[in-house]
């Protein structure tokens, strides 16, 4: 059974950082892409970050570009998301998400996920 538990939300102020964290089990994660996208009430849910773990390339959403970097252990199956700079804007619930293969945007399982508030 797929099993992705996400940590490291909170409450932080602008300009702050954050580190998320995705525990996960169940699967094999080589062969698996991670990431994680936000939904905000009243918004459109956003793909944020994704790594591909047999290549390790990753994918970002245009809006957190060069402020999230994603990262992966494959030893303790764990996946990371450094967040800095935040922004209001990134105030979302954020879901640590897995697909076989590649980095595509189409996930298959995520977790119950992780709130994020950033004050102004």
């Amino acid at each position: 059974e797929v099993q992705l538990v996400e940590s490291g939300g909170g409450l932080v102020q602008a300009g702050g950082s954050l580190r998320l964290s995705c525990a996960a089990s169940g699967f094999t994660f080589a062969d698996y892409a991670i990431g994680w996208f936000r939904h905000a009430p009243g918004k459109e849910r956003e793909e944020v970050a994704c790594i591909s773990n047999s290549d390790g390339r990753t994918l970002y959403a245009d809006s957190v570009k060069g402020r999230f970097t994603i990262s992966s252990d494959n030893a303790k199956t764990m996946v990371y998301l450094q967040m800095n700079s935040l922004k209001p804007e990134d105030t979302a619930h954020y879901y640590c998400a897995t697909n076989y293969g590649f980095c595509s945007w189409d996930f298959d399982y995520w977790g119950q996920g992780t709130q994020v508030t950033v004050s102004s």
